[in-house]
Parts: C-alpha cells; sequence; structure tokens
C-alpha cells in the first residue's frame, strides 16, 4: 500500500499540509473523515484523533500539520517555501497556532466557551486580543507582498488558512477593518489555484469501499 493521508476538508491543519503535499508531487490515497465520527484506521495510525494525518508506506506516522509540511518541502519545494529565515517563519507560525488560535476560536465559536452565548455569537473582547496578532501582519504587509518579504513562504501558507477563518467569522466587519493590505495578502491566497485545487470535495472514505476520487 502507498501513503495515505486522513484529512477533514475544512480544518486549517489539514488545508495547510495539503498544500504542502500538492506542491510537492507527492503521491498518497486522500481519505476524508468526519471528525465527529472518526474511522478507527485512523485513530489506530494517531490515537489523538485530529488530521491531518499521514501515514507512509513504510508505517512511518506523520500527524502533526507542519510536520507534514516540511517532510512534503523538504522532498520537492518547487515554490522555495523553504528558502526564507526559518526561525522568524517559525516566531510567526507558533504565534499563529499559540495565542492567535486561542482567540480565533473564543471568538468565532463564544457558545462553546461561554454558557450564556448563544450558537453563532461571536465574542468581540476575543476579537480585539486576536487582532493584535493581526495588526503585526498589517504592518508587514504594508511594506511587501508576504509575511517574510517579497516570496512567498512556509509562514504565508501555514497561516493564512487561519486568517481565512478570523474573517469569515464576521464578514461585514472584516470587509471594513482596519487591515487592507491582510484583506489584499488573504484574497491572493484564498482565490489562488493552489488552494481551490486542495479544496476539493471528496465523499467520506469508507474502510471497505475505500472511496477516494473527487467529486465532479
Amino acid at each position: 500500500m502507498g501513503s495515505v493521508l486522513y484529512s477533514f476538508r475544512r480544518c486549517p491543519y489539514a488545508m495547510r499540509a495539503r498544500m504542502a503535499l500538492k506542491i510537492s508531487g507527492l503521491d498518497y490515497e486522500h481519505r476524508e473523515v468526519l471528525l465527529r465520527n472518526k474511522p478507527q484506521a485512523m485513530l489506530d495510525a494517531s490515537p489523538k484523533g485530529t488530521v491531518p494525518v499521514f501515514v507512509l508506506s513504510n508505517g512511518q506516522i506523520i500527524d502533526e500539520s507542519l510536520d507534514l509540511m516540511r517532510f512534503a518541502l523538504e522532498k520537492n519545494d518547487p515554490k522555495s517555501w523553504l528558502d526564507c529565515d526559518l526561525n522568524e517563519a517559525d516566531g510567526l507560525i507558533a504565534e499563529n497556532d499559540g495565542p492567535f488560535k486561542h482567540h480565533l476560536d473564543r471568538y468565532k465559536y463564544a457558545s462553546r466557551y461561554d454558557k450564556n452565548a448563544k450558537r453563532g455569537d461571536t465574542d468581540k473582547s476575543e476579537r480585539h486580543s486576536a487582532e493584535q496578532t493581526v495588526a503585526k501582519y498589517e504592518n508587514r504587509l504594508q511594506n511587501s507582498s508576504f509575511l517574510l518579504g517579497s516570496a512567498q513562504s512556509i509562514a504565508d501558507i501555514a497561516i493564512f488558512p487561519f486568517l481565512r477563518q478570523f474573517a469569515n467569522a464576521d464578514k461585514d466587519w472584516w470587509d471594513n477593518a482596519p487591515y487592507p493590505a491582510v484583506r489584499k495578502w488573504l484574497d491572493r491566497h484564498v482565490t489562488g489555484e493552489l488552494f481551490k485545487s486542495i479544496m476539493t470535495k471528496y465523499p467520506l472514505w469508507e474502510a471497505e469501499q475505500k472511496l477516494t476520487k473527487p467529486f465532479s
């Protein structure tokens, strides 16, 4: 058996891994799963139960999105996403995956964290906290096309799926927020062919049927 990717289409961690895999050209079988109904084969490979999970043909398991991005890009990096200051990139990604993601979840899914909030409510105080990170991106992008300068890097690809979630939580607010450079940067990524290509809709994978062809 070849390599297998367990993924969930809307998960930003899985998105960034799929983009790195796509660019690298690595061959694998895509298995689309529901996180509320995880297949046993995925849990056997990675008991923590999060996506992405990449199972190599030699049995090696990669179940952290950044590890999978680096694995794929070290195999083949035609866009030179690793040709950057990797320490700086790691710092930006750590802030995204740490403080920003913490506030993003509480902003977008307020009812999960506040018993008085209704389903669909957003928490503006958490948005304000998340904006501290967005403001840093705005400062960077006012003087360059990408987060680390004139060239796209692993930092841009690892971070923009989470900014997409932030923007979509309240589109009316986002469209008028004081972050024009971030909006332009985000739109360039979200409307790009690479992102569109990894957002293909797959039928749910079932162990018996092994449905791996995307919907047309």
